[in-house]
């Protein structure tokens, strides 16, 4: 699915997205609103036993003391949550070959998360990441709300809503600082980017994640990962506007590439893991919708409380 954006094009590609949406992921996440938005509640519930995996601060020491050994209470999950959509729409996310650019993964990503939230009345925000800054959709519940955000994702997405010169490397920590900002209420925070941005974003990330449930879903292309061998290649950094031509044909340097790609991408899974946010990687050449569903039914079945995640395709 590509997304258009004209008006009556993108409604249509937002109508096409919800029915797609409540097709694949209903039944993963239908009735079991914990099973997909497990919001960290702020009462505590029974006691039980630890087992390797538990949040340490949801040890209960007085019920530890007494019976010595270490429980935690599971909190009771609330009924109403906050859920926060942090998107990045930035230059690096106009780069795509097979299935897409990622701007249209992120689209896709956010109307997942957005609709499925939706369904259980949850209030609904973002925090929209532009090539100048960010932009804030407060918090509001109900499925219109949702539908003008995600248009404007779309219309963002547009080749004319990009800056030219480029605007430089996409700084997240920003909108990480932000949205902790407009969300003081514990919640649910799924962040859509490729995480190929200025460093430094490791602690922002961390201060939410020790608040809130956050699920970075990391966005990417395959030729990211690999170079064809197709000769000479002029490549582009599409936040700098730096150009540099290639030798594909050159065995040695395909390999290089790929080892630097992967070290890239497994420096990035080692930041979110540290960092304590679950994390799901979404690839422009792969079943996208497919990938979301296997994710939230990973997380349904898994282990009531807060355990970290992954889910990288």
């Amino acid at each position: 699915m590509r997304a258009h954006h004209d008006q009556p094009a993108t409604r249509r590609v937002l109508a096409q997205l919800e029915l797609l949406v409540n097709q694949r992921l209903a039944g993963a996440v239908h009735g079991d609103y914990q099973g997909l938005f497990p919001g960290p509640g702020n009462e505590a519930g029974e006691g039980r036993l630890y087992v390797p995996g538990d949040d340490v601060r949801l040890i209960d020491w007085n019920l530890t003391a007494r019976t010595t050994h270490t429980h935690v209470r599971d909190p009771i999950r609330d009924h109403e949550l906050d859920v926060w959509l942090v998107v990045d729409l930035s230059a690096s996310q106009s780069f795509g070959t097979r299935g897409g650019e990622k701007r249209e993964l992120a689209l896709f990503g956010a109307a997942a998360f957005g609709f499925a939230a939706a369904w259980l009345a949850n209030r609904i925000g973002a925090v929209l990441v532009v090539d100048d800054g960010t932009e804030v959709w407060p918090l509001r519940s109900g499925k219109i709300h949702l539908q003008a955000a995600l248009h404007r994702i779309a219309q963002l997405n547009t080749r004319d809503a990009r800056p030219d010169p480029p605007a430089g490397r996409t700084d997240l920590r920003p909108a990480l600082t932000q949205v902790a900002t407009v969300a003081p209420r514990r919640g649910f925070i799924a962040v859509l980017s490729d995480f190929l941005v200025e460093p430094g974003w490791y602690n922002e990330l961390h201060r939410l994640c020790q608040r809130h449930t956050v699920v970075a879903v990391e966005l990417v292309d395959p030729l990211e990962m690999r170079l064809p061998a197709v000769g000479s290649l002029v490549v582009e950094d599409p936040e700098t506007g730096e150009r540099l031509t290639v030798d594909t044909l050159d065995r040695g340097l395909r390999e290089r590439y790929e080892e630097a790609a992967r070290q890239q991408r497994e420096g990035i899974a080692r930041v979110l893991g540290n960092a304590g946010a679950e994390h799901l990687r979404l690839r422009t050449d792969e079943d996208w919708i497919g990938q979301l569903v296997r994710f939230f039914q990973l997380r349904r079945h898994r282990q009531f409380g807060y355990r970290r995640s992954s889910w990288v395709a």
